[in-house]
């Protein structure tokens, strides 16, 4: 069986994917990659191939998806299955990029929590009766992370490359999944992913926002069975 490597998103860890974990472990072979250890993405995703499994199948969400990406166009006859979800294919934007200096200035002054919680976490999900929990467990996440994970994701997050000609040329089964209420990577994000890679799959989350594989995990999880063949 083909193993599964998961990329977490910003300031997540492998709880992000715990239904999942629960739901596939006895099915297929199952890693988790880190994205903490370095500022930029392509060393993100030089680590994750010098760790990983010769082949595998290979999800990311957010920031994850991101750096799947690059490990694509790094090493692409590598990756045999490729599940992006609730991320964004282009460079980040000026705007956004000049927007993460104060909250790395807040953070190094010791205010993490208070970015997670006024800025980043609002932004995260849909309404619905699971939203504080999941508020809660992100809140726990990047609270073991810590501050210096902040910044160096965030550092990594505004240097990232345009994946426009990766995904162009990406043919292994891919699906392409986002949360009908992600207003941080919206659906135009996913329908030009979607586009570029001939013969993707997309899906719609319905009633979950950023984070589906927490707010809606049974839908998250037969996607994710459709799409692994199981």
């Amino acid at each position: 069986m083909t193993p599964l490597v998961l990329l977490p998103g910003m300031m997540c860890d492998a709880r992000l994917y715990g239904p999942q974990i629960a739901e596939l472990s006895g099915e297929v072979p199952l890693h988790l990659a880190p994205v903490t250890g370095h500022e930029s993405v392509r060393e993100l995703a030089e680590d994750l191939l010098q760790n990983a499994p010769p082949r595998f199948a290979l999800a990311g969400l957010s920031m994850g998806g991101i750096v799947a990406m690059e490990v694509v166009r790094q090493a692409p006859e590598r990756v045999v299955r490729l599940a992006l979800l609730d991320t964004n294919p282009r460079a980040e934007l000026d705007e956004v990029k000049k927007g993460r200096e104060p909250q790395i200035d807040k953070v190094r002054a010791g205010s993490l929590k208070d970015v997670m919680r006024d800025e980043l976490k609002p932004n995260y999900l849909a309404n619905g009766p699971r939203r504080q929990d999941v508020l809660d467990l992100c809140m726990d996440m990047a609270l073991d992370l810590g501050a210096g994970v902040f910044e160096r994701q965030s550092r990594a997050l505004q240097t990232r490359p345009d994946q426009q000609d990766t995904l162009a040329g990406v043919t292994c089964p891919t699906l392409v999944l986002m949360g009908a209420e992600d207003r941080l990577c919206p659906l135009d994000r996913h329908e030009l992913m979607h586009d570029l890679i001939s013969g993707s799959t997309l899906t719609i989350v319905e009633g979950a926002g950023h984070l589906p594989t927490l707010e809606q995990p049974d839908a998250v999880n037969e996607a994710f069975k459709t799409w692994l063949e199981l």
